[in-house]
């Protein structure tokens, strides 16, 4: 989930995510390419591990590298016993971001040195009993190893890099246990639907992907940010090639919901939204209106006009929500699409994961009662993926969207129980 493709998708999704909806380390021999395809490996329920190799620590310009060690010491990391607690709440896999840009900027003694802080979290993760898929996620917050420098086509100006650091890594996750491990080579393409762009860029990943591991399993997905739109346009046919593969897509619909308070947007109408209700039909506008009000007032950066400006399209956005009512019908609905794609080219939904979902907190300074909408909504959403036959990976381990509070370690039970896992004794 970076921020440059999400802000990108969220200009559009008042319009293209609500309304339509509304008006309608040991190593052991390696499986086969065969019996990868059918789904002999450990992805069911997941969690993404976000921000073990993320949060980076780069020189400003004109600078191009990483200060060592390149991550934030002060980001959450999980311990080996964090994750044996995770495995037993029931998940069985951890899907890990990996920043790229530490690992392209370095020289080859401190790559090597990434590689192998790499490995060990791949064996802390398979120690703990759980699969793992690696996915290489460009950070669009950093002002040189960005999305756009590396997979915005194959004449990027670091795609070569990008495409020969997807090599290197299937080439050493090989090593791994069989059915446990996985490569996911983009996160969040941000190429349209349909781009013909992206199916080269993705192919000549793949291509890369194979020529250092022919049985590892790859994950693939379509453009538009991975949404459910980008895997309904994509043609599976061309990637069979590269078998065994995997697919993906992400899902935050309504993002009014999901988004809510977001500091990282752009768009200030959702930098103010707060309180609002899932399902719609558990508030009310005029509730949440109060709840954006106190968010705003609080704010002293903003000035005044900009805040009526804000406010006025908040409440316009709001009022769409209101009157188009989601509910489960809603995630309902967009997921229906995904296993429409399956079923008509023949794949089965086991291997179609929905590689993130999640929601914001909303902020209990502006509310005046406890907040259960979260879970209600996380718990909608699980359970219409596990309904429609899709693997999942909820959005986050750690932060605002997390099911682990950073310092204590302690899971939320409200988190534990939407996402229909047990609490570790």
């Amino acid at each position: 989930m970076t921020g440059w493709s999400r802000r990108r998708l969220l200009r559009t999704a008042l319009s293209t995510a609500l309304l339509p909806a509304a008006a309608t380390l040991s190593s052991a021999p390696p499986a086969s390419a065969a019996s990868a395809a059918t789904g002999e490996w450990r992805f069911r329920r997941g969690v993404n591990a976000w921000p073990w190799f993320a949060l980076t620590r780069e020189f400003p310009a004109p600078r191009t590298d990483y200060a060592w060690p390149p991550f934030q010491s002060q980001r959450p990391v999980p311990t080996r016993d964090d994750l044996r607690r995770l495995r037993r709440t029931g998940l069985d896999f951890i899907r890990l971001p990996v920043d790229p840009g530490p690992f392209l900027a370095a020289d080859a003694a401190t790559r090597a040195k990434l590689l192998a802080m790499l490995d060990d979290a791949v064996a802390a993760a398979l120690d703990a009993d759980l699969g793992i898929i690696v996915n290489v996620q460009a950070n669009g917050a950093t002002h040189y190893w960005t999305p756009d420098r590396m997979v915005s086509s194959t004449a990027a100006p670091e795609f070569n890099a990008y495409r020969a650091l997807v090599g290197e890594l299937a080439g050493r996750l090989r090593r791994f246990p069989a059915g446990m491990v996985a490569l996911e080579p983009v996160n969040e393409p941000p190429q349209s639907c349909s781009s013909n762009v992206w199916s080269n860029v993705q192919a000549a990943l793949l291509t890369a992907a194979r020529a250092s591991s022919s049985t590892l399993p790859l994950v693939v997905t379509g453009g538009c940010g991975s949404m459910v739109s980008g895997l309904a346009a994509l043609d599976p046919e061309p990637l069979a090639a590269f078998e065994p593969i995997l697919f993906t897509f992400h899902f935050y619909e309504p993002y009014l919901f999901s988004h809510q308070g977001a500091p990282w947007m752009r768009e200030p109408v959702y930098r103010a939204l707060n309180n609002v209700p899932w399902p719609a039909s558990a508030g009310s506008l005029e509730a949440t209106l109060a709840s954006v009000r106190a968010r705003m007032a609080e704010d002293t950066e903003t000035s005044e006009a900009d805040k009526q400006a804000a406010y006025a399209e908040t409440e316009r956005v709001l009022k769409v929500y209101f009157d188009a009512r989601p509910d489960r019908w809603f995630i309902d609905k967009y997921l229906s699409q995904a296993r429409a794609w399956a079923d008509r080219n023949g794949i089965a939904p086991g291997r179609v994961i929905m590689g993130e979902f999640g929601a914001l907190r909303t902020d209990a300074r502006y509310t005046a009662a406890p907040n259960p909408d979260r879970a209600r909504y996380i718990a909608d959403v699980r359970q219409s993926a596990e309904a429609s036959g899709f693997p999942w990976a909820f959005w986050d381990l750690f932060d605002g969207m997390g099911m682990m509070d950073d310092t204590t370690r302690a899971l939320d039970p409200a988190m534990v129980d939407a996402l229909g896992l047990r609490m570790p004794e």
